[in-house]
């Protein structure tokens, strides 16, 4: 197969896969934004790297403006049309959309199909309902609700006119069906962590050396984006708890952005707080090997359909997490089998997770045990090879649908509902 993966994040797992399928003799192009600022996996071609693999970052014209509803349409509609023109030089068997924005897929969807070209959505969230969300924030009452009509639209015509679904939980297929999308080729499959590039690493390594992490005190730890669906201050609150309980506690955070700005405002010159920015692929297991328990958070907006990817970073590394999560949110299981810890994205549940890690910590032998859990957990669920073959199947039941059964009974029917 001739693919084109891109994944928009230039997160870890997506790479992973695309390494894995060249592997196996597939011609891989894996495609990223350099404009998008977060945590990245290794993207660049190593020499061990099979010669079918390529990774390619895409830049558009237009700056992102990430909170601007104006500036964020205009670069997406810039970045839409990046990659239609990189598109443009050569033929794939199948295109893989991950994690590219809302508005920017929507011309995607409409160039793929003038084209004729099958296209995969790997589904990594329900855009429309933070969008939606958002426009309840700032905007009245009837305006909000037009504009969440209009983005949920938007969406479920992409779910409805892909050659093929692969969801990350079952909430989003019933979301699916509340929409009235009933379809053949959705599948669910799970996002996971690379292990080989994530491994258990010593508490106290060059990266804490480096960077001046004090050895004695209990080190919480938070790496990844913190944007609107996380409260960065519940960080402060939960070391406040910890160290009101007589632990004492560190907090490191690696993250850039908005939410990093205010809790470093917050935090001011506290000398319990240690920010960093996103640190290389290189580093990254590094990083959170030096953390004795490392933490998720996640707001009630995003309680179903959104899954911290962070979260199996943690258990690849072996360390005991603490998701401050809303209930039924697919990582909380995860977590808590893992032998972390699930509470609320509240205060309260601050104060919960602090009694169970003074509980915790006061054992030594009692974070050794959950360390090992987390990656035993990650061990029997991250298998690369079954993930590959379970992906390379889907691939190819994508690429057999024909142009004519391409398009589907649901989105028939959808466009006539909303005519």
């Amino acid at each position: 197969m001739r693919l084109n993966i891109h994944d928009f994040s230039g997160h870890p797992f997506q790479v992973q896969l695309s390494r894995q399928l060249a592997a196996r003799g597939h011609d891989v192009l894996h495609g990223y934004s350099t404009q998008y600022v977060t945590g990245h996996g290794r993207l660049s071609v190593a020499p061990s790297d099979p010669a079918s693999l390529r990774i390619e970052g895409l830049t558009c014209d237009r700056p992102m403006i990430k909170y601007s509803p104006v500036g964020r349409t205009r670069f997406e509609l810039s970045y839409a049309q990046a990659w239609q023109q990189a598109l443009q030089r050569e033929r794939f068997d199948l295109v893989v959309a991950c994690n590219v924005p809302m508005f920017a897929l929507d011309r995607m969807r409409a160039w793929f199909a003038s084209r004729g070209q099958p296209w995969l959505l790997w589904h990594q969230d329900l855009y429309s309902l933070g969008v939606g969300a958002e426009a309840a924030r700032r905007l009245p009452g009837p305006l909000a609700g037009a504009a969440r009509r209009r983005v949920e639209r938007i969406e479920q015509k992409q779910v409805a006119s892909a050659s093929a679904v692969v969801a990350i939980t079952d909430a989003m297929l019933e979301q699916y069906r509340a929409w009235g999308l009933e379809r053949d080729g959705v599948h669910v499959q799970g996002n996971w962590a690379p292990l080989e590039d994530i491994t258990p690493r010593p508490r106290d390594n060059c990266w804490a050396e480096n960077n001046g992490v004090p050895t004695e005190p209990v080190r919480l730890m938070y790496a990844g984006t913190l944007g609107r669906k996380h409260n960065p201050m519940l960080l402060l609150e939960l070391l406040d708890a910890v160290r009101s309980r007589g632990v004492d506690a560190h907090l490191i955070v690696a993250s850039e952005g908005d939410g990093a700005d205010d809790l470093r405002a917050r935090a001011g010159h506290r000398a319990d707080v240690h920010l960093v920015g996103f640190q290389p692929a290189e580093r990254f297991a590094d990083m959170l090997g030096c953390a004795d328990v490392v933490v998720a958070l996640l707001e009630p907006d995003a309680a179903k359909f959104s899954v911290p990817s962070k979260v199996h970073s943690y258990l690849s590394a072996g360390r005991p997490v603490i998701a401050l999560v809303p209930d039924g949110n697919p990582s909380a299981a995860d977590v808590a089998q893992a032998g972390g810890f699930v509470a609320p994205p509240a205060t309260c549940g601050a104060v919960a997770a602090a009694e169970w890690l003074r509980a915790v910590a006061s054992v030594p032998e009692r974070l050794a045990q959950r360390r090992r859990a987390a990656r035993e957990f990650a061990e029997r669920r991250f298998d690369i090879e079954m993930i590959g073959d379970t992906f390379e199947r889907i691939f190819s039941q994508a690429i057999g649908a024909t142009t004519s059964t391409a398009r589907t009974r649901s989105e028939r029917v959808f466009d006539e509902a909303v005519r």
